[in-house]
């Protein structure tokens, strides 16, 4: 891969993965879904609500990256972002300085198993890193990505996978406080 940027972001995916597994090393079926209050969400949810966000999002993104083939939108780094884009980035990045209440369609189902949950996740992962592979050559400031915030904003394709890697680590965040009150 040429481009640098592209390279940050599969190196961001495959810490992400790795930081996923510790969340849920040697957690049983009732420590993965715990909850530490009745309205906070359990390590199930967190991962669980990444991989409703992160299939969309894989979804906007092919067809971002398709159309820019398609179109010859091509380009080379450094790539430079407008600063609503950047805005949007960091508000997203740990540590949370503003909570959100996911939209009704991206709030997970509770009790789902590990077993299930976390292979998923890694695969969501791999599936970005991929994505990030194939979108070398392109210009990761002209093409545009739709986003689950409204369909009246398209990020560009790299602050799109800033912002998914940035999205992904503020859950796993709260996963770790969720496991740091794990009961005994």
């Amino acid at each position: 891969m040429k481009t640098l940027e592209l390279e940050q972001y599969c190196k961001e995916f495959d810490q992400i993965r790795g930081q996923a597994k510790d969340l849920t090393e040697g957690l049983n079926e009732e420590r993965f879904n715990w909850r530490p209050q009745p309205d906070q969400w359990s390590i199930e949810e967190c991962l669980a609500h990444l991989l409703i966000a992160g299939n969309w999002e894989i979804r906007a993104i092919e067809d971002a990256i398709g159309r820019a083939k398609t179109h010859g939108v091509t380009g080379a780094g450094p790539f430079r972002y407008g600063p609503f884009e950047r805005l949007v980035v960091r508000k997203t990045e740990p540590p949370v300085q503003r909570k959100f209440k996911a939209p009704k369609h991206f709030r997970p189902l509770h009790g789902q198993p590990v077993t299930a949950v976390l292979p998923s996740f890694l695969h969501l992962q791999s599936q970005l890193t991929l994505l990030a592979q194939s979108a070398d050559g392109l210009d990761l400031a002209r093409v545009k990505v739709r986003t689950p915030i409204s369909r009246l904003i398209r990020l560009s394709l790299g602050m799109t996978f800033a912002q998914v890697a940035a999205h992904e680590r503020r859950h796993l965040e709260q996963g770790w406080r969720v496991r740091k009150q794990l009961p005994g």
